[in-house]
């Protein structure tokens, strides 16, 4: 078994169970009762060859946003497990990911530290069922949950699907470059000796 991290989280708002193959090939079992959501999902599993199983059910009789917010919470705390240590990796990501009219950079620091910083803006409030905004929350959530910097920068768009996408994507490409072991690293890429 590679870096594997699960993660049960039951709240009066969502019920979730999640596992997350950090050396996996990009397989990906989702249902989080939001079809666009799943999708979004499905894409970060496969660019990040990442093997995700999510399963989620959420109070969407309400909105949807426990279900996506909690889900981040979730992913991070997962990453965060499957990570360990964190001895031998590159700790750093960054991916640029142009899907159509969008250009999208994402930027990732395993440094044990959240911080969350976004200029990503979605011109259509919804795509399919789904809130758009929520999206903020989600990669929040990730980031504080899983103890990472994540930085996003939007420099062109006006598509909220092709906007929300690459970054899903942006994240994926530079949370696989952060993971990767490198034989340069003796134990942790920081001079504090630890992550």
């Amino acid at each position: 078994m590679g870096r594997t991290g699960e993660v049960e989280r039951k709240t009066k708002e969502t019920d979730i169970k999640i596992t997350i193959e950090l050396d996996g090939t990009g397989k990906s079992e989702i249902d989080t009762g939001i079809g666009f959501f799943d999708h979004m999902l499905e894409g970060f599993a496969k660019h990040g060859f990442f093997d995700l199983k999510l399963t989620c059910k959420g109070d969407l009789n309400v909105d949807c946003h426990h279900t996506v917010e909690d889900c981040g919470i979730a992913l991070g705390d997962a990453i965060k497990k499957a990570a360990g240590d964190k001895a031998g990796i590159s700790r750093y990501g960054f991916f640029m990911l142009p899907m159509d009219e969008t250009l999208v950079a994402c930027a990732v620091d395993l440094c044990g530290r959240p911080y969350y910083s976004s200029d990503i803006e979605f011109p259509q409030a919804k795509c399919a069922d789904m809130e758009m905004d929520v999206l903020k929350e989600f990669f929040y959530a990730v980031s504080y949950s899983g103890l990472m910097n994540l930085h996003f920068k939007m420099f062109s768009g006006d598509n909220s699907h092709h906007i929300a996408e690459a970054c899903f994507k942006a994240f994926a490409k530079s949370l696989d470059m952060a993971l990767t072991k490198d034989p340069r690293v003796g134990d942790v890429l920081s001079t504090k000796g630890k992550l």
